[in-house]
């Protein structure tokens, strides 16, 4: 089986790619990050007038991320106790490495999926944070 998937709850993707594929029982994740469907302003982020970053709580941030990837694997069928594996991608290691550890822990604590964590210059849109996840399916 090789299906796409396209969540209605999860943010739109910024490209043109799905939100997930599924491959036999696995299921491929997109990068996932915290903006909200329909929605223009970023949880956890804080904006000028003409779109400038000027403050941001990585923890706000990845709580909404935690809830796309949620919406996602929940559409897909399948859960959130099925991750297998993440790749954090962070834009600052040392400003929200242990912050974003904490409520990691608190969502991820019981699964323990495998992870590796990145930093990266910058990401597609104004955000700090972004997951990409592998989880199995049915």
């Amino acid at each position: 089986m090789n299906r796409k998937i396209v969540s209605e709850r999860a943010a739109e993707p910024v490209g043109a790619y799905p939100h997930a594929r599924q491959v036999g029982n696995l299921l491929f994740l997109s990068g996932i990050g915290p903006r909200e469907r329909g929605k223009k302003e970023i949880p956890g982020v804080t904006m000028d007038a003409a779109g400038k970053v000027l403050d941001y709580d990585i923890v706000e941030e990845a709580k909404s991320v935690f809830r796309n990837i949620r919406f996602i694997l929940e559409d897909a069928g399948s859960a959130w106790e099925n991750i297998v594996d993440v790749c954090v991608y962070l834009t600052s290691i040392e400003r929200d490495f242990k912050r974003f550890n904490e409520v990691y822990r608190e969502f991820f604590g019981a699964v323990e999926p495998c992870r590796t964590t990145v930093e990266v210059s910058r990401l597609p849109t104004p955000i700090h944070v972004e997951l990409k996840v592998i989880a199995t399916i049915g």
